[in-house]
């Protein structure tokens, strides 16, 4: 039980570029059908001047607006990605000094996959209880990686999302009451050392790796909870695709509409650490006091956190006051594969 967390802040940040899903069609010779089936109409693309680490940076940026604290009472940051600009030098490190956090904090980078800034958020709140820091800063941030012509190009995405969590006062927008982490060892999902491009295991990455990760990690959630999915108004799945939370939702007994207002991927694709993070900020965006939020991320490997969030009084007063998902969707521009090409730097000019 968490009931002594609250999320103070939270942000977001998508690029403008997109990159529909027919240009990847048009240039590769994929069925038309595939896409559709994925239910992803386009994904967002960093530009030249976007990393993971300037994504995370405004997203982060975004939250502190919405806490509305001194950013030097940030005890820890936490920086979840698959995607970092730096080998050997830490991220977290760089959005802190920016920010104005440092020197007095910890600054950690994250790895799980898809699941680092969920791991990284889970460490924040257990500083917080156990009264080691004030207030953590969690951060879940990548860029579009996907060897070209790999089915995987149809959804790798760029994107970010930022918690900071506190003690749960009349500050807070939200409680968390209860978290709950499933693991396992399941090759589903890798990328060694040096190469450019992850790998997957093609439909071994749904069964037995995101969906049952995901389902054992919710149920045992409820069961410790002692909730069933009628006591929630949302529910948020990691989205590799736009179909896969759909169907590990209502596979838990959740409805379409509990889980269709926190989809993102259908609009920008597979974040991949910004993925349920993101869904989480969206609804976070629009939802009422009282109102019950389940988050479930997902890291290919494997592993899956589950968290039951119940939203305040405070959260309306602080929705406006940066931007929301919604008009980060809205901020966009379609880019041709020629310029994603060259976006991602995925040619290389010989001089």
């Amino acid at each position: 039980m968490h009931e002594k967390v609250g999320i103070h802040g939270w942000g977001a940040y998508i690029p403008r570029h997109r990159l529909p899903m027919k240009e990847i069609v048009r240039i590769w010779g994929w069925d038309e059908g595939l896409p559709r089936g994925l239910n992803v109409k386009a994904k967002s693309v960093d530009s030249p001047d976007e990393d993971s680490l300037t994504m995370g940076y405004q997203a982060s940026k975004n939250a502190l607006v919405r806490a509305g604290i001194e950013a030097s009472r940030i005890g820890a940051v936490f920086f979840g990605s698959e995607s970092k600009p730096y080998a050997v030098k830490p991220a977290a490190t760089i959005i802190a000094e920016a920010l104005g956090i440092t020197p007095s904090t910890m600054a950690s980078d994250m790895e799980f996959a898809c699941r680092a800034g969920s791991e990284g958020l889970r460490a924040a709140m257990g500083l917080v209880l156990g009264g080691v820091i004030e207030y953590g800063l969690a951060i879940g941030s990548d860029t579009a990686q996907a060897n070209p012509g790999d089915v995987l190009e149809f959804t790798a995405s760029s994107g970010a999302a930022a918690f900071i969590v506190g003690p749960a006062d009349e500050n807070a927008v939200a409680l968390v009451e209860g978290s709950y982490t499933y693991v396992t060892d399941t090759p589903d999902f890798w990328r060694r050392g040096l190469k450019p491009y992850p790998l997957h295991g093609e439909g071994f990455t749904g069964e037995p790796a995101y969906f049952s990760h995901i389902i054992n990690a919710v149920r045992g959630l409820l069961e410790q909870l002692g909730l069933k999915p009628t006591d929630f108004d949302f529910a948020i799945f990691h989205q590799p695709n736009g179909r896969f939370p759909v169907k590990v939702g209502t596979r838990l007994g959740f409805t379409k509409e509990q889980i269709i207002p926190g989809l993102v991927t259908p609009f920008i694709g597979n974040t991949y650490n910004g993925s349920a993070l993101l869904g989480l900020t969206r609804i976070l965006d629009q939802a009422k006091p009282g109102q019950r939020i389940l988050v479930a991320p997902f890291g290919s490997g494997a592993g899956s956190d589950a968290y039951s969030i119940v939203v305040t009084d405070v959260i309306e007063e602080k929705q406006g006051l940066a931007p929301k998902v919604d008009d980060y969707l809205a901020w966009s521009k379609d880019v041709d594969y020629a310029l994603y090409t060259k976006f991602r730097g995925i040619l290389e000019v010989m001089k």
